[in-house]
């Protein structure tokens, strides 16, 4: 780590840049210059990310300015000027989408990724599933057309009944006009005016005895009512609003966007992104450079150590928007129930994650183990001796890194020999390579099996987490143990190994065939 002269660093708000000679490597804001960076050096419990950045870096840079707001706004274009490598950086908000109609004579329907002065837009939306269902649905209520030119006589659609052949003059601009305002209020989330319209032309149609579109109607107004009652928002919402909700979870920050647009809720999108000390706050900054700012946001906790941050971050958002944006961290009501949403959201998608913690807690491992691979060897009666390999990336299956071994040194049935031979094999490979090592290594066998596999690994000079797991009582053995440990086998850990390890048998037996199959093929072919 290099040294700096704190003395020299001004006390007056501004922002900061960490250097690799004159590349930059990191921008952060500061309301106290001196107080920030002396930070950086005085901590011993740096974040992972943060100890990688000191690590390249070999000077400091910085910028004063009047106060704090200014840093902010200052930090954003410098940001978005020169995309330095450790802040964060959102590549997923790319994928945001809107329902837009035309302004043609006959507005049509249709996704857009950008807001045009062409386009009347409503959203983003973050979940495409969600999206492309509302899209449909509206499109089929409302009999909005879809086609990208007007043929010269009625599609499909018109005769499935979802469009009103403004193409042959079936339905007049006027008539058809009020059906594209009613989907711009559906859109908006105005289902009362929506409703109100459709009640009326369902009488209407049965007053004057047309029964089956009295009918076709009426479904329609079952349908936005099915969808109303799945909304939990306040219906009389007249402002827009997100929900942020933030977990750390080992060196990675888990966060859960939700956005309610005039009480509609959109979708969620998720993010991952490395831990450091302001996450949150350099989140929320580089989220909305990029997105349609709502007028209030609701999070999870608060991402500030003092309300003069708050107030500051406030203002920069309430600039870039060009109007008022609050802050939020409810403690009642129904906002609080909206951030509870979003923090079950973030449950639900860490059950993967929750197992590798359990997995990490329970086996006392330096790191969460991403990167698992198993081994197992299969053999008939002596014969065809092969071992498999299988590696599990985030708890799911990576098959384009799964292995197969025929055992070469090994004569006869020996489990234990076969082994060592394929862990040996295995990692001397990646080695050679210089690629990156499993987090943990798992055996399907007892305590001999992960003795040979240590004695291989020990003969690289390597030092992985090595474990093995005995299929008559699903118990785990470590490297020196004769006893296994025992943990409940249907808990996240053992549930998660236990798959890994049944892969691994699948993939090796499977191997073992192949090899069969092809000697009789051989045989056959000599006769």
């Amino acid at each position: 780590m290099f040294e700096i002269e704190l003395k020299n660093v001004p006390k007056e708000p501004g922002v900061y840049m960490f250097k690799r000679n004159d590349d930059i490597l990191y921008i952060g804001k500061a309301k106290n210059l001196r107080n920030r960076i002396k930070s950086y050096f005085s901590k011993n419990n740096l974040a992972l990310k943060t100890k990688h950045l000191m690590s390249k870096a070999n000077a400091i840079d910085w910028i004063v300015v009047n106060n704090e707001v200014e840093a902010l706004l200052l930090e954003n274009k410098l940001i978005k000027k020169n995309k330095p490598k450790y802040n964060i950086n959102l590549k997923d908000s790319k994928t945001f989408a809107y329902i837009a109609l035309t302004k043609e004579k006959f507005p049509r329907i249709l996704t857009s990724r950008k807001i045009s002065t062409k386009l009347d837009t409503f959203g983003p939306y973050t979940d495409g599933y969600l999206r492309q269902d509302l899209e449909r649905m509206v499109s089929k209520v409302f009999k909005i057309r879809v086609c990208r030119k007007m043929p010269k006589r009625a599609c499909l659609n018109f005769h499935i009944g979802t469009c009103l052949a403004p193409c042959i003059g079936k339905i007049t601009k006027e008539e058809y006009m009020e059906n594209i305002e009613n989907a711009k209020a559906f859109l908006s989330g105005d289902y009362e005016r929506t409703l109100e319209s459709l009640n009326k032309q369902m009488k209407n149609e049965s007053k004057n005895k047309r029964y089956e579109c009295a009918m076709e109607i009426r479904n329609q107004i079952q349908s936005i009512k099915l969808l109303e009652k799945k909304q939990i928002v306040d219906r009389e919402l007249s402002f827009d609003q997100d929900i942020l909700a933030f977990r750390k979870l080992d060196e990675k920050m888990i966060i859960v966007q939700m956005g309610v647009r005039k009480g509609v809720l959109l979708g969620k999108k998720e993010f991952k992104v490395d831990y450091q000390d302001g996450v949150e706050q350099e989140f929320l900054k580089a989220f909305y450079t990029a997105n349609k700012l709502p007028r209030e946001v609701l999070l999870s906790h608060e991402c500030w150590e003092d309300i003069e941050e708050k107030v500051s971050l406030e203002k920069m958002l309430t600039n870039i928007r060009s109007g008022k944006v609050s802050l939020t961290v409810p403690k009642k009501g129904d906002k609080l129930l909206l951030v509870e949403l979003a923090k079950k959201n973030i449950d639900a998608n860490l059950k993967e994650d929750s197992s590798l913690l359990e997995i990490k807690e329970k086996l006392n491992l330096p790191s969460i183990p991403r990167i698992i691979e198993c081994f197992d060897v299969s053999n008939l009666s002596g014969e065809h001796l092969v071992s498999g390999m299988v590696r599990f990336a985030n708890a799911k299956p990576d098959k384009k890194n799964y292995r197969k071994f025929k055992i070469k040194t090994v004569k006869g049935q020996d489990d234990f020999a076969s082994i060592k031979e394929a862990v040996s094999r295995r990692y001397k490979r990646l080695l050679e390579e210089k690629s990156k090592m499993p987090d943990l290594i798992v055996i399907d066998g007892g305590s001999l099996q992960v003795d040979f596999a240590a004695k291989a690994l020990c003969e690289l000079g390597l030092q992985i987490p090595l474990i093995g797991i005995a299929k008559q009582n699903e118990e785990i053995y470590l490297p020196g143990e004769q006893e296994p440990r025992s943990y409940k086998k249907t808990g996240r850990m053992m549930l998660l190994l236990r798959r890994i390890r049944d892969e691994a048998h699948r993939f090796s037996i499977g191997y073992n065939k192949k090899r069969r199959e092809m000697q009789l093929r051989e045989e056959f072919r000599k006769k």
